[in-house]
């Protein structure tokens, strides 16, 4: 489980990390641009296997996004497709706070 921050144990990367999360996505829905960040988030969700935690994490973040623009619809299937599979692994479901807390980190991506 994450630390109350939900930066990990230690933010240079390991579990727990937001390594994970595209800095420039991160960047962009701090900085308002949350459709650019939509965009980026979906980008990197593509390079990822679909189906795994990791393209679930990215699927989840991007649902976010889209709801955060007032695209419910999408929004929420996107949490419903990422949610089962997070859930089912076992796996946090990271929120909007981990797009705030990796754009305030700044380091790079794994």
């Amino acid at each position: 489980m994450a630390d109350p921050d939900l930066s990990g144990p230690d933010p240079r990367g390991g579990e727990g990390s937001l390594d994970w999360v595209p800095l420039e996505a991160a960047r962009a829905f701090v900085d308002g641009d949350e459709r650019w960040a939509a965009v980026l988030l979906a980008r990197a969700r593509d390079a990822q296997p679909a189906g795994s935690v990791a393209w679930a994490r990215l699927e989840r973040l991007h649902g976010l996004s889209l709801i955060h623009v007032q695209r419910e619809v999408e929004g929420t299937f996107a949490l419903e497709r990422s949610d089962a599979l997070l859930d089912a692994a076992g796996a946090a479901r990271p929120d909007l706070e981990v797009l705030e807390a990796r754009a305030a980190s700044g380091l790079p991506e794994r």
